[in-house]
């Protein structure tokens, strides 16, 4: 046990990418035990600690990983800068570190305060020219330098909720067309025509199914997407269409409807401003399309979600959609 190596990795991994990977697997192949440290960093990156430390832990089960809340925010030279960083990181990795493993400058000052070998890796990026800021600064086009997992944390999901013959699917439609990226088409309305019985209804365990059916449909679409996935409905809505149907939820589809409260990153609602469409007579009704409107929008309140209204006609509804999200990209 004595000649133990023990490794420490320590970053932002805002996001994640294959230098970092790089660094990790360095470090996983010269040492008997490694530690990652990572920063929280919300100033740099919207993806949560919780989140980018999740990647590393999913990718490398066998490694430490230590979140870093409350690191200091000051970076640089000056040796009162250094000194702070070197108390926090002996702080949050109380045990012995041999070798610290870094592409950075920062990695000679550290290493000395850890009494460890100082390992530098890959300092020019050579072998994996990429950066976080450029991972940033576009996604879709440094997708190849990252995890297909990371990189669908990096897509914004955007959800497009209201009632039936609101022109969710036209706006969707026509809003994956316009940022140039992917959609994802109602999942219950395909399994509907499908399986429904001969009273028109489906039953609460397939009322789980579509919400399971459609998250999968979100999944595959996901590694195509172009900064946003464009999405056409979610469970909070089969939700509701087991309430109007069963006057019942199965737990397991109240359990989904949980969990995917944060899934997405805008909640759009499209009104109830334009005429109704029966759809060949396959759905219920305008009188039942206001009574649910409200329904969605209540639970949507109930759950602290916030979300924006769509209204007007087709061009309409893309500029408020539009001016929403361009602080994003």
């Amino acid at each position: 046990m004595e000649n133990l190596k023990s490794g420490l990795v320590l970053g932002k991994f805002a996001p994640l990418h294959k230098g970092h990977q790089f660094l990790i697997e360095t470090a996983i192949k010269n040492s008997d035990r490694v530690t990652v440290l990572i920063y929280d960093c919300p100033e740099v990156i919207d993806i949560p600690l919780k989140v980018r430390a999740g990647w590393i832990r999913k990718i490398y089960p066998n490694v430490t990983v230590v979140e870093g809340y409350n690191g200091p925010k000051e970076t640089g030279h000056e040796p009162a800068i250094m000194r702070l960083q070197e108390e926090y990181i002996k702080k949050v990795i109380p045990f012995t570190i041999t070798h610290f493993f870094s592409s950075e400058w920062y990695g000679d000052h550290v290493s000395r305060a850890l009494n460890a070998k100082n390992i530098v890796v890959d300092e020019k990026r050579t072998t994996f020219p990429i950066s976080g800021t450029l991972v940033r600064s576009n996604p879709y086009k440094y997708k190849n330098f990252v995890h297909p997992m990371v990189y669908k944390d990096l897509i914004k999901k955007v959800v497009f909720l209201g009632a039936e013959s609101t022109g969710k699917t036209t706006l969707a439609k026509a809003l994956a067309e316009k940022f140039d990226t992917v959609w994802v088409p109602e999942y219950g309305r395909e399994y509907w025509q499908k399986n429904h019985g001969s009273d028109g209804k489906v039953t609460l365990e397939q009322l789980v199914e579509i919400a399971k059916g459609h998250l999968e449909s979100e999944e595959i679409a996901l590694p195509q997407a172009k900064n946003f996935l464009i999405v056409d409905t979610n469970a909070l809505t089969t939700a509701m269409f087991s309430r109007f149907y069963h006057n019942a939820v199965h737990p397991e589809l109240e359990k989904i409807t949980n969990e995917i409260e944060d899934r997405y990153h805008h909640i759009f609602v499209c009104d109830i401003d334009i005429p109704y469409d029966d759809d060949n007579g396959t759905r219920n009704g305008a009188e039942h399309r206001l009574v649910f409107q409200k329904q969605i929008i209540n639970d949507l309140k109930e759950r602290g979600l916030p979300f924006t209204m769509v209204r007007g006609d087709l061009d309409q509804r893309i500029k408020t959609v539009e001016k929403k999200l361009s602080a994003v990209v």
